[in-house]
């Protein structure tokens, strides 16, 4: 039987890291949570599932799931955020597929829980991640706050059935506080990568993010919750296109 190391990076999770943990029994052979110093009660509730707690300095979310990765033991590992859990039907294709693990990576789709609703998602536009795989064959990516694990090249992969449950806002308060910081996380990212942004950067990507959230993905079928998802969305788009252009103004003139 292969051994599975759960990974899980934390910042004050006490809302939903139980959840998370849960869903793991039986699944993973150790759990390990990498944590930025949360000030809640986070640690304590992992201290009841046997985890090996880690404390590291947050220097992006890209950043540290990479780290987390090279903190397990075993060659597969399943990464989850903390506001995620594993669906009975998911955990039962990883338990099938324990005994031999036959691919690289395996991705599974999310579903999407907003201020308490479940959302409708797009058959054409699925959520689909990969989060069970081998250590060695590939790495977490993107820009932050936007992080993806990309399979090296000839990497075999294959999805499984069942969803990874996502409790990702609990009010619209906390949906527009988070993206006003994710979208300066992104700016800053993006800066430094040397990305511009003209004058028109903002509305333009706002008003693409509102159309592809509320109609390619489907956020119409969510009635009113769902209209205010793809509203802040694109707000977010909106913010972090101006504040990246506010930092390339601001330096140049300096």
């Amino acid at each position: 039987m292969s051994e599975i190391s759960a990974v899980i990076i934390t910042f004050n999770e006490e809302s939903y890291i139980e959840k998370c943990l849960k869903s793991l029994k039986d699944i993973a052979d150790e759990i390990v949570v990498v944590d930025s110093f949360s000030t809640d009660s986070t640690e304590i509730i992992c201290n009841r599932y046997n985890t090996r707690f880690i404390k590291h300095k947050f220097e992006g979310y890209v950043e540290q799931k990479n780290y987390a990765v090279s903190q397990a033991k075993n060659r597969y590992v399943l990464s989850l955020d903390a506001d995620e859990a594993l669906s009975d039907e998911l955990r039962e294709s990883i338990l099938k597929i324990k005994n031999s693990i036959g691919y690289d990576g395996y991705y599974f789709y999310r579903r999407n829980n907003y201020c308490g609703k479940w959302m409708i998602q797009s058959l054409f536009v699925p959520d689909r991640h990969m989060r069970l795989f081998d250590r060695s064959k590939g790495k977490w990516t993107g820009f932050n706050p936007h992080d993806k694990f990309i399979p090296d090249t000839g990497a075999r992969t294959k999805k499984l059935r069942g969803d990874l449950l996502h409790w990702n806002y609990a009010s619209f308060t906390e949906h527009k506080e988070r993206m006003d910081r994710y979208s300066t996380i992104a700016a800053d990212a993006y800066f430094k990568k040397g990305k511009k942004a003209g004058p028109f950067a903002g509305p333009l990507h706002m008003i693409w993010r509102f159309f592809r959230s509320y109609i390619l993905e489907a956020g119409f079928l969510n009635g009113y919750k769902g209209y205010v998802f793809c509203k802040i969305t694109a707000l977010s788009s909106f913010l972090k296109y101006s504040k990246l252009r506010n930092l390339y103004i601001t330096t140049k003139n300096q």
